[in-house]
């Protein structure tokens, strides 16, 4: 039966949108378990001919995606295959990307590191004003992003802004996410779910065909080399995640709080981790 036994997600559909609801308290961390759900129903969408458009949004009030697990990443091999392959977040968030429908994201929380990589992975992202957050924290662990963000956030706000972001490694509201070129648009709190709603059921009431030829137009200009891209973040973030400071400062951040509810508020177990020597 399609659609079924998802722990992470609650769907509702209507006339022709889907509306993806992630449920994995307390932080929707992109763990193994949401992680492997979140492939599967992406392939499950985009099989799905009724659906046209898909609006990705979270249950909690503080967290769209905290970012990606940290267990996952823990006690990391120090041998790096020299076969390039991507990353299970890459994979993903490239099927919503591809996938000949919209995509959107509606934030309302916190969206760092892999979170903020799947909201940017997303065709259009639409943020509440005083309640969205963005981050791509790696760096501070030592750590390369790993699910597109290296790719995609030159290519929306140029090169000197991605750097900023990627190695300041620092919180943007919604509205310097929209003045960076991060997200579509800030909203009002009040106004984000009407609006959203509102563009997603006008964008379902064209035809599909219409909508996945344009999609693939636009891409073929904006994403024409991004696969050879991913494989190279890919790689990087292999190599850097097999260093030992890295491993090092992924077991310290566990131990000072990341990924509790407290701790992932703020993120301010980052500035009590050891000095760099």
């Amino acid at each position: 039966m399609p659609y079924s036994d998802y722990t992470c997600f609650r769907l509702r559909f209507d006339s022709g949108v889907a509306f993806v609801t992630m449920d994995h308290p307390p932080l929707n961390l992109l763990d193994e378990v949401m992680s492997q759900e979140f492939e599967k129903l992406g392939r499950e969408l985009e099989a799905d001919e009724t659906v046209r458009v898909v609006v990705l949004q979270s249950a909690l009030p503080d967290f769209f995606i905290a970012h990606s697990g940290l267990g996952r990443f823990a006690g990391g091999s120090k041998v790096v295959s020299h076969t390039r392959s991507f990353r299970l977040t890459q994979m993903i968030g490239e099927r919503f990307r591809n996938m000949p429908k919209v995509t959107i994201a509606k934030v309302e929380g916190r969206a760092r590191g892999g979170g903020s990589e799947i909201a940017l992975a997303m065709d259009m992202c639409f943020a509440a004003v005083g309640k969205a957050i963005f981050r791509q924290p790696e760096v501070a662990w030592g750590l390369v992003p790993g699910g597109g963000s290296t790719q995609r956030l030159p290519r929306l706000m140029g090169r000197g802004r991605a750097l900023e972001v990627l190695l300041g490694s620092n919180d943007l509201s919604a509205e310097l996410a929209e003045r960076y070129g991060y997200i579509n648009r800030a909203l009002p709190a009040h106004e984000l779910t009407p609006f959203v709603e509102k563009l997603a059921h006008r964008i379902a009431s064209f035809p599909p065909h219409a909508i996945g030829h344009i999609k693939a137009a636009v891409d073929t200009g904006a994403f024409a080399s991004i696969a050879e891209g991913l494989l190279v973040e890919a790689h990087e973030s292999d190599l850097a995640l097999a260093n030992e400071v890295a491993q090092a400062r992924i077991a310290e951040s566990l131990k000072l709080g990341a990924e509790t509810y407290q701790g992932e508020l703020e993120m301010d177990f980052l500035s009590k981790l050891s000095p760099i020597r």
